[in-house]
């Protein structure tokens, strides 16, 4: 956030200004997945550098102008999925310059304002593990999240931690399609996972104590996730994640299969009557119950489908998730955007994104405003506005801050437009800035002076 000298107090007196997960679900607007990148893997993979795996799909070096170009298309979050094993020791230390390498990627987001979700994700597939070396898959699972916390803790609520991929579902002792084996043991693997992944990082200190946690439901599949057998940890903080692929027979096949027949086109009224219905159980199970959900991934991946289809499908999949408030991010492995040109191959996608990010952010702007307007709403809470018009600071998504009562509130522009407009609250601007002889990322350049710096969003003057 960029905040002026009387909000910057709050990083000293450890009082925070972190959303909550409503606040966070609205901001992060559409999502892109930076697929096939940094969660490479494979033992024929050439080489062990961080370039090595990161290009070993086929996809060019991540540079911040891919990230700039994203968001130029109206999305404001990108999901990093990363293989951790790739360049990590036999007792499970990740290297050095892996860790610096995802670092440089979060921050091409960050520094853009933007929201990033970093993950574990396939990984190798060393989850299924979990089924015969419970013991040993944990004390790994814990020490890959013991060293990420611990090496990216100085982020804000810009950077959300995921538990992990889809692979938390496991056959051999479940079996979802025969109902055979132990349900209760399969589902209590994934949900002492999330519960030890929650310990974890709110034990782990620095801005972890309030972080925004993303964690897998079972399998990521809907049906299976609003299961009762899956168990939400305790936390005001955590969110749901699922994928969506539904149908994968117009979404992923290609060809005709044992198990499917491949479906070209998508749309009728059925479809996105399913697609609905597929929704609105998420709602009912979660939403409803003040938690939040992510789509991870969504899209069409396959290459032979109905163009036309496959336009209606991202626009059904972002408008009824909007709807219901849950946050949308489509899987991208390059079939949508040519990291190469910065293009999309289909330039109408690209426009389709960018009118859909257009009135997603005009409904949650007029949302905020009615929220505001009514107190009743349990979205938003009306102390979150200042009573008066004293501005303070802006925040990183151009919002307006006050003071008030001894914590931050945000300055109603309804309200209070001739006092923003004669403000110069807008000075304060984050950047590379040079803050008493040194460069730290992410300072608010306010300061006359010299500065103290308490992490990537906070500073105070001397």
């Amino acid at each position: 956030m960029k905040l002026s000298n009387a909000l910057w107090i709050l990083g000293c007196t450890k009082i925070t200004l972190a959303m909550t997960t409503n606040q966070l679900i609205k901001e992060m607007g559409l999502g892109w997945n930076l697929g096939n990148t940094l969660e490479c893997y494979g033992d024929w993979i050439n080489g062990n550098t961080t370039k090595d795996y990161e290009t070993a799909w086929g996809n060019p070096v991540t540079t911040e102008a891919m990230i700039k170009t994203i968001k130029s298309y109206g999305f404001k979050s990108v999901r990093v999925p990363v293989a951790w094993s790739n360049l990590m020791s036999s007792d499970y230390t990740i290297s050095s310059e892996l860790l610096k390498r995802v670092d440089e990627v979060l921050n091409y987001i960050l520094n853009n304002d933007m929201y990033a979700i970093m993950n574990i994700h396939y990984d190798g597939g060393w989850f299924d593990n979990f089924a015969t070396s419970e013991a040993e898959s944990f004390t790994k699972y814990e020490k890959i999240w013991k060293q990420l916390t611990q090496y990216f803790k100085k982020y804000d609520e810009h950077l959300i931690f995921e538990s992990l991929n889809e692979e938390g579902c496991w056959d051999s002792i479940w079996n979802r399609y025969s109902n055979s084996g132990n349900k209760t043991k399969a589902y209590n693997i994934l949900n002492t996972i999330n519960r030890n992944f929650v310990d974890i990082v709110r034990n782990s200190g620095g801005n972890n104590a309030n972080r925004h946690l993303l964690l897998a439901g079972y399998c990521t599949d809907i049906d299976l996730t609003v299961d009762s057998a899956y168990i939400v940890p305790k936390d005001d903080r955590v969110m749901v994640s699922v994928h969506y692929y539904t149908p994968t027979t117009f979404t992923l096949l290609e060809k005709d299969e044992s198990w499917g027949k491949v479906q070209y086109s998508w749309g009728n009224t059925n479809d996105v009557n399913s697609l609905k219905n597929d929704f609105n159980k998420l709602k009912t199970r979660f939403v409803d119950k003040g938690i939040n959900v992510i789509i991870g991934e969504y899209g069409v991946t396959a290459g032979n489908k109905d163009k036309e289809s496959n336009h209606k499908y991202i626009t059904s999949v972002v408008e009824y998730a909007k709807q219901l408030g849950i946050c949308p991010i489509v899987w991208d492995h390059g079939q949508y955007f040519d990291r190469s040109t910065l293009t999309f191959k289909d330039t109408e996608i690209g426009q389709i994104y960018k009118d859909l990010s257009s009135n997603y952010s005009s409904n949650n702007t007029s949302s905020n405003t009615n929220n505001n307007n009514n107190n009743n709403n349990s979205n938003t809470s009306s102390s979150e506005y200042c009573s008066g018009c004293t501005i303070t600071g802006t925040g990183g998504d151009n919002s307006i801050w006050g003071w008030e009562n001894n914590k931050a509130c945000r300055i109603d522009t309804t309200k209070c437009s001739e006092e923003i407009k004669n403000s110069n609250s807008g000075n304060c601007v984050k950047a590379y800035a040079q803050c008493g002889g040194e460069n730290y990322s992410g300072v608010t350049k306010c300061c006359s002076g010299k500065c103290t710096f308490i992490n990537q969003w906070y500073s105070m003057c001397q």
